[in-house]
């Protein structure tokens, strides 16, 4: 469904993405973890086409989304539905109207229609009854939730998850991570998530991959990422479990 190929990025003379090579399965679950700086956000940009590569390419369903323009490049962008790091609802409007606005933008429905299908999406993430509130009414976990009712309604095969969990206490951010399997479940999507946090990420995916110096060192599922020898696969690890801890996870 996403697969890089040999991809390459710089900035002036900060090399970001030095040979990416990653797959995404349709109807899987990807993880992008690593370091500040690592080339995860580089590589989400990539996806959805705010960011070209110097060299090598970066397919969608097989399109290269890099050098596709017009209808083609809007038919490929319409596969997609993403969750960003803030949530960015727009402040002055409802959760209603938030999640409406790509009905709106993107098609001819009456208002009979959206109100069924932003009513539906609402169920989907477990937030009924929210519908007329701000976003500043709401809590930053629901905030998510109705980020991510706007970012199905229109039925992507794709949902890209930029930190997903960030700013969120421990019990709130279990729930994002059920949610995102959810959507998997529910909706048969494929998924890409970038976080910092293996909890969650070892949680989600079906498949765990490392970046580190703008290239993938480990792609495995959970249970053979954490038996990884590399020395930066093993850091990260440590980092955020306490020796002896990370064989103890249910994965």
């Amino acid at each position: 469904m996403i697969r890089f190929t040999n991809v390459h990025k710089s900035f002036g003379d900060n090399v970001i993405l030095n040979g990416l090579n990653i797959h995404v399965p349709k109807g899987e679950t990807m993880v992008l973890v690593g370091g500040s700086g690592t080339g995860k956000s580089v590589s989400l940009k990539h996806m959805i086409g705010l960011l070209a590569p110097d060299e090598g390419e970066v397919l969608i369903d097989g399109e290269n989304i890099s050098t596709a323009r017009g209808k083609q490049l809007e038919s490929i962008l319409d596969k997609f539905g993403v969750l960003f790091q803030s949530g960015a609802l727009l402040q002055w409007k409802t959760v209603f109207d938030n999640i409406a606005l790509p009905l709106l933008e993107k098609t001819d429905l009456s208002d009979d229609e959206i109100r069924e299908k932003v009513m539906d999406a609402l169920d989907l993430v477990n937030l009924d009854g929210a519908e007329n509130k701000f976003p500043s009414e709401i809590s930053g976990g629901m905030n998510k939730r109705a980020a991510l009712a706007r970012a199905i309604i229109t039925k992507p095969q794709i949902l890209l998850y930029d930190e997903p969990t960030s700013g969120l206490d421990p019990v709130m951010s279990r729930h994002v991570d059920g949610m995102i399997k959810d959507m998997q479940e529910k909706l048969g999507v494929t998924s890409v998530v970038i976080t910092h946090d293996l909890h969650s990420a070892f949680s989600i995916a079906d498949k765990v991959t490392m970046l580190f110096e703008g290239q993938s060192v480990e792609s495995s599922h959970p249970e053979e990422f954490i038996k990884s020898e590399h020395p930066f696969v093993k850091e990260f690890i440590k980092s955020q479990f306490e020796t002896g801890k990370v064989q103890e996870l249910k994965l």
